[in-house]
């Protein structure tokens, strides 16, 4: 699979969630900065939702707002290190 959805959420009720292909891990450049805290994102529509700050709502969900611009998601590669057993 080399292709991303339009659409990916990290939220495992969303529809838009993808597990699988989260695991493989998904990084988020959004206008040409790399991103770290992004929970959900369009391409399409050219939005992040990200968590804002500690906030919780009242079904003690983090608070998130959405910020525009240029969306650019990639596969990260895998990490190379073999693990010390």
């Amino acid at each position: 699979m080399t292709d991303l959805p339009d659409r990916l959420s990290q939220d495992p009720r969303s529809p838009f969630h993808d597990a699988t292909l989260l695991e493989r891990g998904v990084g988020i450049k959004f206008n040409g900065q790399e991103r770290t805290n992004v929970e959900e994102y369009c391409i399409s529509e050219g939005w992040i939702r990200v968590a804002a700050g500690k906030a919780l709502d009242r079904r003690g969900q983090p608070m998130t707002m959405k910020i525009k611009g240029r969306v650019e998601p990639y596969l990260q590669a895998p990490d190379s290190t073999p693990d010390p057993a």
